[in-house]
């Protein structure tokens, strides 16, 4: 049987290096693509590569309308999705505190993307993940959005919103848990990504790198003898973050 995974986010970054991740271990993937050809035509690529295993979709996950579109592509190709994992964000202003100037139109896109865009896509492909084997849900959340461990003066609107999508990682739990649904949130570590608009070459992980061990964890989650309990905010490693 055909077993269906959803990235967003897959331009680049950790979100190419996780949909290359699924395609190796057998996965058909829907990628949603965001940034085009500014990228470096990776993804499409991969997509030649792959005879028909790998479909790109544009997306927009901030956009009603570009969710509506990419749910319908979906629903075009298959009934149900094992793996959704809701990478897509972007980090905002890191500079400005209490006492600067704060630019809240910034702030309020954001928020469309790391709270409510993961929320979108998850509200939209509910029913095909529960009709799934797995029944998956991994968000890729920060520990930027931990309260628990919080040292950071700024970085209102990325801190905000990671800590928003861990709240409502737990809503999404606490519905689907009973009927066999699973719910992961990952820090994917300190990565070499373009989140800043440049590749930040002070990251400790390689996006490849930190894919793995998010992709070891899901591994883990999905086997049938797992033992875990609830939920957590976890590290690409595994450990266990402050919430």
């Amino acid at each position: 049987m055909i077993q269906w995974a959803f990235v967003t986010g897959a331009d680049r970054g950790v979100g190419l290096s996780l949909v290359k991740g699924l395609l190796e271990k057998g996965y058909h993937v829907f990628a949603g693509q965001y940034a085009g050809a500014e990228a470096g035509g990776e993804l499409e690529r991969l997509e030649e590569l792959n005879e028909g295993r790998l479909k790109r979709v544009p997306l927009d996950i901030s956009n009603a309308a570009s969710v509506r579109e990419a749910l319908e592509a979906v629903a075009a190709a298959t009934d149900r999705l094992d793996i959704l994992i809701n990478n897509g964000a972007i980090l905002g202003d890191m500079q400005a505190t209490i006492e600067d100037e704060l630019d809240f139109e910034e702030m309020d896109q954001v928020f469309r993307v790391n709270a409510l865009g993961a929320l979108r896509i998850s509200n939209g492909l509910i029913r095909p993940i529960l009709k799934s084997g797995s029944k998956l849900i991994v968000n890729i959340s920060s520990e930027a959005g931990s309260i628990g461990s919080c040292w950071r003066n700024a970085w209102y609107a990325y801190c905000m919103s990671k800590a928003a999508l861990n709240m409502q990682s737990q809503l999404i739990h606490n519905q689907i848990a009973p009927k066999g649904g699973k719910v992961m949130v990952i820090h994917p570590g300190h990565v070499q990504t373009y989140m800043q608009g440049k590749l930040d070459t002070a990251g400790r992980l390689t996006p490849d790198e930190s894919a793995g061990g998010i992709l070891k964890l899901v591994e883990q989650r999905l086997d049938p003898g797992y033992t875990g309990e609830g939920l957590a905010l976890i590290d690409y490693a595994g450990e266990t973050l402050p919430w």
